[in-house]
């Protein structure tokens, strides 16, 4: 079951984009607004078929990842969640479903794991201090 998150954005959203979907928003976040036949075109041969990429655009509209204007008859799409959002809000829906909604323990299976070393350990240790100081530790 998809988990459901608040968004910065005040509204619900599921998380987690299918792989065809983020690359797809990869390409609005790259490139900006498109029309589908532009989106068609950033593709290498073979490409997909117009109509599958005209329905997984429509579908992420209707789950609040894009919209659109209308230009006569066709609509040019154009992201309203900005990659950033979505990267952050994807990461506390990772934490929340496989780690018990704990940063920490997210951490901690990475230490254990040898995939965050002590000196990437360190860095982390220093930016919450300076976060917990006042400073912005980014």
């Amino acid at each position: 079951m998809p988990i459901r998150i608040k968004c910065t954005m005040g509204r619900n959203k599921t998380i987690g984009l299918t792989a065809r979907e983020e690359e797809i928003m990869d390409l609005f976040w790259e490139k900006g607004p498109m029309f589908v036949r532009e989106l068609l075109e950033c593709y290498d041969e073979p490409r997909p078929h117009f109509n599958t990429l005209s329905t997984i655009v429509r579908s992420l509209e209707e789950k609040g990842y894009l919209s659109h204007r209308s230009y006569g008859k066709t609509y040019r799409y154009y992201a309203v969640v900005k990659r950033d959002e979505y990267k952050k809000d994807s990461l506390f829906g990772v934490i929340g479903k496989y780690f018990d909604a704990s940063p920490f323990n997210a951490v901690s299976a990475l230490v254990r794991s040898e995939k965050l070393s002590a000196d990437e350990l360190r860095s982390l240790l220093e930016m919450v201090e300076a976060r917990s100081a006042g400073k912005d530790g980014e």
